[in-house]
């Protein structure tokens, strides 16, 4: 493929471990649990989003927010507000109602781990947690700026982005779709909201508009490799290598690029998205090396 870039060994790997550091750091201290009757929610939060997943969405709001010279912290608290957004949406899809998962990142799903109605309760209150964090004056001293981030996480995440793209999903179970239709599905449902943890560094750093549309077009085509690559693992993967259960796609009649295009050909569309994804980047010269190497390990990764 055409993203080798000039890196030393295990760059990507490093500069990951020790952004997941950085930012459950930040997300312990914005999820202390109160000595009150709540305690029992804040502890199934805690447990929906500390100490798993790569945290690839927080290291790409590190990482393009560094390539606009945002403050560490700053980008920080925007990065833990995306993982817990990212952790609701996982714990609510584990449900019976949804995708009924018994195992999320190698361990109990939060409704198994708890009970179902704590589980809904914990998504929803990681959800507005998110949007308190990103409207803190912490996170950003121009008001304009929070406004911003807000109204584009909304965006990405509500009936026009994640949850409409969840309900797409579920409605196109056992049902024949078209290449174009599963691409909109999974841009709305996958692909929304890594586009926003690119972009939310370039609304950090009050980036040019040239340079935004550069970074979200990179996002745009990241999201789309990563889950058609997310895809083609559900269906070459096991469960130990995942964290999850393997091979439910197929099982449930879900709508993917590996139903309609086999498992091969969408295994090179997901390598061609990740290669278009990384030339969006080309004008931000070697400061963007750890994006490109992203953009390799989105669609060479086991899990």
């Amino acid at each position: 493929m055409a993203l080798d870039v000039v890196a030393k060994p295990d760059a990507l790997a490093e500069a990951m471990t020790e952004t997941a550091q950085l930012v459950e750091a930040q997300l312990d201290a914005l999820l202390p649990v109160p000595e009150a009757a709540e305690a029992r929610l804040i502890a199934a939060m805690r447990y929906a989003v500390l100490g798993g997943g790569k945290r690839m969405r927080a290291f790409l709001v590190m990482q393009t927010a560094q390539l606009f010279a945002v403050n560490q912290t700053c980008a920080a608290r925007v990065a833990a507000a995306v993982e817990m957004l990212h952790a609701y949406s996982l714990v609510h899809d584990d449900l019976p109602a949804m995708d009924d998962d018994d195992l999320r990142r190698g361990k109990p799903s939060c409704h198994k781990a708890f009970d179902e109605a704590t589980a809904i309760l914990a998504g929803d209150a990681l959800q507005t947690r998110a949007f308190e964090v990103l409207a803190e004056e912490d996170t950003h001293a121009d008001a304009e700026a929070r406004c911003e981030l807000i109204s584009a996480f909304a965006l990405a995440t509500g009936a026009r982005g994640m949850v409409g793209g969840q309900m797409i999903d579920m409605l196109a179970e056992g049902q024949t779709l078209s290449g174009p239709e599963i691409t909109r599905l999974q841009a709305l449902k996958t692909g929304r909201l890594i586009q926003f943890s690119a972009e939310a560094g370039a609304i950090l750093g009050r980036a040019p508009q040239a340079q935004r549309h550069f970074i979200c077009a990179f996002g745009r085509e990241l999201g789309g490799a990563f889950q058609i690559y997310d895809d083609v693992l559900d269906e070459d993967g096991s469960a130990a290598s995942l964290g999850k259960t393997a091979g439910k796609d197929a099982a449930q009649g879900k709508a993917t690029m590996v139903s309609i295009l086999g498992l091969e050909r969408a295994r090179a569309h997901a390598v061609h998205l990740a290669d278009q994804a990384a030339a969006h980047l080309d004008s931000f010269g070697p400061r963007a090396e750890l994006l490109r190497l992203l953009a390799r390990f989105t669609v060479t990764r086991k899990s």
